[in-house]
């Protein structure tokens, strides 16, 4: 609490989200910057944000929980893929150990924030909900926004011909209720992203049958639950030795991976699909349903652990039908090649919808801020935006990986500042010949759908996002803050009053 501020309204940093990245940012501003005091505005009534909202059957990981999970608290499972009920309990778990939740302001979703660059603060607005419903406002030196970049309330839901006339049930993964019963009834289930791959073999467990109804197919990668290395190594070795060899073994493996695949596309397609081929036999046709006409990662690969998918499949609980919805109809939905799939309930999982800083509206010096007409710089700050950073994760990588990077940058600005009585730090572009490309390069409908919404990058560092854990670890851990890019400067001192002649 501030002495100028008795309402407690002041705040050296304002975190905004209580999922994994925020409860990252507030371990490492209480490790890395003792003193500095700091909130955390969450819009919803709960830790864990992603994790806590999505409640559809078989929710999980679909990165390796040795890497999901923090550097700081090793996950104490030998499961590289968790059910989203247990990552919601480590996340909170974290959070309470650490004191953090006393810092969080519940039901508080921020709506603008507002930076004075004379003043070198921001005033940030939250909309409240319960029992003290209206708004608040608060008033900090830097401001971290780690909400992610998914729309909570909005997912992407195509309004197809006929929906109203089908009589069984329509849901979205994303608003999943509580009353569904889907045992012994016939299922489809539109989409072939990760959260499709995740729905199909939990739903085939109990119901009639499931049917995976997709226009293009997916890459499907099967992989085993249990880390039987890591299992070992936390046998033989204490925890404070195996966690992080175990955790640095999963970033090379993934690495490798990621940068064979980039340099070797045909054959990473050729080795998914022979795997597919041994797991659902000579009959499936794996050149029509599980085959991309994209190479592999130009969008994020579907992980089937335990190829549970495959399973289900091949065991007649579940199939994959490859075309495009005609209609609705109201015993199913009727494909443009006439073929017709009866339905009981029908689950859209067609993807999610961006937004950009959980929709806040930004303005500094009373100009609006458009994120699309900003560069990112190192993956974490905006260019032209004084004390303001971004996490985001990976998009072929652990989201928390890159998040955990980020929040120690930000720590290594805080403290420069602090020890050079410093008040401003910003990025600055000076090059208006940089070569710019997309945020986000993947062909993804939902990041296609919001790529207008989102900065920019560079073609080069250190606006550039390689997606690369050690360059990013260089870059963000390493490397001099000051670059000839990163400014730093005080702030204007305010104007005098003006002096009132004495009187005669």
């Amino acid at each position: 609490m501030s002495a100028n501020d008795p309402a407690g309204h002041f705040f050296d940093v304002v975190i905004v989200g209580a999922g994994l990245s925020g409860i990252a940012a507030a371990h490492y501003l209480q490790a890395l910057c003792p003193g500095r005091s700091y909130v955390i505005l969450e819009g919803r009534q709960a830790i864990g944000g992603t994790w806590d909202l999505f409640r559809y059957p078989g929710v999980r990981s679909d990165s390796d929980m040795f890497t999901l999970g923090y550097s700081f608290r090793p996950w104490a499972s030998n499961a590289s893929f968790a059910p989203g009920p247990a990552i919601r309990d480590y996340v909170r778990d974290t959070a309470r150990e650490e004191g953090i939740d006393r810092h969080i302001r519940f039901g508080h979703r921020v709506t603008g924030a507002a930076c004075g660059s004379e003043a070198a603060r921001w005033t940030v607005t939250a909309k409240t909900d319960g029992e003290s419903a209206g708004e608040a406002r608060f008033t900090c030196r830097f401001l971290f926004f780690c909400s992610g970049y998914y729309d909570y309330e909005q997912p992407h839901d195509p309004p197809w011909p006929g929906r109203e006339t089908f009589q069984g049930r329509i849901v979205h993964p994303q608003h999943w209720p509580a009353d569904l019963d889907h045992a012994g009834r016939r299922v489809v289930v539109i989409g072939s992203g990760a959260t499709a791959v995740t729905l199909v073999p939990d739903m085939a467990r109990t119901a009639a049958h499931v049917t995976m109804l997709q226009r293009s197919p997916s890459y499907i990668v099967p992989l085993p639950t249990r880390d039987r290395i890591g299992a070992v190594l936390r046998q033989v070795l204490p925890a404070g030795l195996s966690h992080p060899l175990i955790r640095w073994k999963n970033i090379l493996l993934s690495t490798a991976f990621y940068q064979y695949s980039r340099l070797r596309p045909a054959g990473v397609k050729r080795a998914v699909l022979r795997i597919a081929r041994k797991f659902l036999g000579p009959v499936f046709d794996v050149e029509r349903h599980l085959s991309p006409s994209y190479d592999p990662w130009d969008q994020r690969l579907c992980i089937a652990p335990d190829a549970d998918i495959f399973h289900a499949i091949r065991g007649g609980k579940a199939d994959i039908v490859t075309g495009e919805i005609a209609c609705f109809t109201p015993g199913g939905i009727r494909l443009v090649s006439g073929e017709e799939l009866p339905a009981d309930v029908i689950v859209t999982a067609t993807g999610l919808t961006l937004k950009v800083m959980g929709g806040a509206a930004l303005t500094i010096d009373g100009v609006p801020l458009d994120p699309a007409g900003t560069i990112v710089y190192r993956g974490a700050l905006y260019s032209g935006v004084p004390n303001m950073a971004v996490a985001s994760g990976y998009t072929n990588a652990s989201w928390t990986l890159k998040c955990e990077l980020v929040a120690r940058y930000v720590c290594r600005l805080l403290n420069e500042m602090e020890a050079k009585q410093l008040d401003v730090c910003v990025a600055v572009n000076d090059d208006p010949a940089l070569p710019l490309q997309p945020f986000l390069n993947l062909s993804s409908g939902y990041v296609q759908r919001s790529a207008h919404l989102l900065a920019k990058q560079g073609q080069r560092r250190p606006w550039r996002l390689y997606q690369n854990y050690f360059l990013d670890l260089m870059a963000l851990k390493f490397s001099p803050l000051r670059d000839g890019v990163m400014r730093f400067s005080k702030r204007k001192a305010p104007a005098a009053a003006p002096v009132e002649p004495a009187p005669r």
